[in-house]
């Protein structure tokens, strides 16, 4: 058994079957076999540029590469957990495959550089692609908005009505947190796609290595400075972690609005059937369970990015084995995520909104006391004075059960003689959005505005 070990050649007793099973990641880490190739592919090619191994030597390394990833990629490739993992399957049946010739392909590395190149492609191309995703939500809640510029509806503090905004505006507010997002994610893909490759096990290598042509030809940014650094660091995992915790956030947001919303006592939104399920003893229920499971699942991925910190919290200097359970929580936050994006897509297209509702919902609540308070500054009352005018006559209007907009002039008039006729043209909600047309308002010239940078950067960053 230990000689089967790529590693064995010290041992003398094979492994436990308990501890092959415990210490085993090939039931997981297989999901890196393209980059583990691609880096090999690589590393074989820079081998062979170097002199350190023939170029005809490469060239059977590239094609033996070739036919394993074949092999993995049509179902036929037989990985075996007595390999350990991803990396020790494929150089063991690329050595099958062609010969001696395979055991030169460890060359000037060891499987902490190669881990660690490995899981640093896996994680860019996922932060590629979540990028994609974010982007393709982000479109989806503008195309919302264009449908909306003209809709009104309670905007909210403290879960309370606060002011008249527009859905358009609403729903926008949502992209800007994907634009973030996304943002966040390509700066942290940045210093992610960086090689470790030529660190070898810590210390670096004795072989006229060339990794910056290796990270050329990988699409990397760069080469670590540092080789002790190089096969230890994981803060790109935790960066990605963060990234993926965020944005499931910001879904959680909105779907906390779809579930209030769905329900009859706001009855903004109807829920598409297909993002929907039922009860199994009241007929009448339609439930939002897509959005409380989203919301639900924000929690794994906040639990992934904690597991990942207190793995790294106490690891000295340099690889250390726990390393290894850095790729459960990074693939589980990863297929989190990116279901959530396209459920989230699929969800924001089919929702149907209740303008007639949401017209309804303003006229609770006193959404129009800022403008009248404002209407006040502008008869040349102090804003504090004219704030106190306004809450006296908010518990005018309630003690009497009538909306500001309700009240009598005379009786508005009774709390402050500077109150004309042109107040109730002030306090009509749909003016009351109108008006807010200063950068990032809720007014309809500034959500055009921000239809137009949304769309810009959105065709920037195809």
């Amino acid at each position: 058994m230990a000689k089967e070990k790529l590693w064995g050649g010290r041992f003398h007793e094979g492994t436990a079957a308990s501890v092959e099973a415990y210490t085993q990641s090939i039931s997981y880490d297989w999901a890196l076999y393209k980059q583990d190739i691609a880096g090999s592919c690589a590393h074989a090619r820079m081998l062979a540029r170097q002199g350190v191994i023939s170029a005809e030597e490469a060239d059977q390394l590239v094609a033996g590469l070739a036919a394993v990833r074949a092999e993995i990629e049509d179902g036929t490739f037989q990985w075996k957990k007595e390999l350990e993992d991803v990396h020790m399957n494929i150089e063991s049946r690329l050595t099958e495959l062609v010969g001696d010739v395979g055991k030169k392909l460890h060359t000037g590395r060891s499987r902490n550089d190669q881990v660690a190149l490995d899981f640093r492609l896996f994680v860019s191309d996922r932060l590629r692609e979540w990028q994609r995703l974010a982007r393709e939500l982000a479109a989806v809640y503008m195309a919302r908005a264009e449908e909306h510029q003209d809709t009104i509806l309670p905007g909210c503090t403290h879960l309370q009505p606060a002011q008249p905004v527009s859905l358009a505006h609403h729903l926008l507010a949502y992209a800007w947190m994907l634009r973030r997002d996304v943002q966040r994610m390509a700066d942290c893909e940045k210093r992610t796609r960086i090689s470790p490759l030529g660190a070898a096990a810590l210390a670096g290598t004795t072989y006229p290595l060339d990794p910056a042509s290796v990270a050329r030809e990988l699409d990397m940014y760069g080469t670590f400075d540092n080789s002790m650094d190089a096969v230890s660091d994981r803060d790109f995992v935790i960066e990605a972690l963060f990234c993926a915790s965020t944005a499931m956030m910001h879904l959680s947001r909105c779907c906390e609005e779809i579930i209030l919303w769905s329900n009859p006592a706001f009855g903004f939104v109807k829920l598409p059937d297909a993002y929907a399920t039922g009860s199994s003893i009241m007929p009448q229920k339609k439930n939002p369970d897509v959005a409380e499971i989203m919301r639900g699942k924000v929690g794994r991925v906040y639990g992934d990015l904690t597991a990942m910190l207190t793995i790294l919290k106490g690891l000295p200097l340099t690889y250390n084995r726990d390393l290894q359970e850095d790729k459960e929580p990074f693939l589980d936050a990863d297929h989190t995520l990116s279901t959530s994006l396209e459920l989230m897509a699929g969800m924001m297209k089919a929702l149907r909104f209740d303008e007639v509702r949401m017209a309804r919902a303003l006229t609770a609540g006193f959404l129009n006391a800022t403008e009248l308070a404002d209407y006040l500054v502008t008869k040349g009352i102090p804003f504090r004075e004219a704030h106190h005018i306004t809450g006296s006559a908010v518990a005018l209007a309630e003690g009497k059960n009538l909306s500001l907009e309700a009240l009598p002039l005379d009786a508005l008039q009774g709390l402050c003689d500077r109150i004309g006729p042109d107040v109730f043209d002030v306090l009509e909600y749909r003016a009351a959005v109108a008006r807010r047309n200063a950068p990032g308002g809720t007014g309809p010239l500034s959500v055009a505005r921000q239809l137009e940078k949304m769309k810009a950067w959105l065709h920037e960053t195809r």
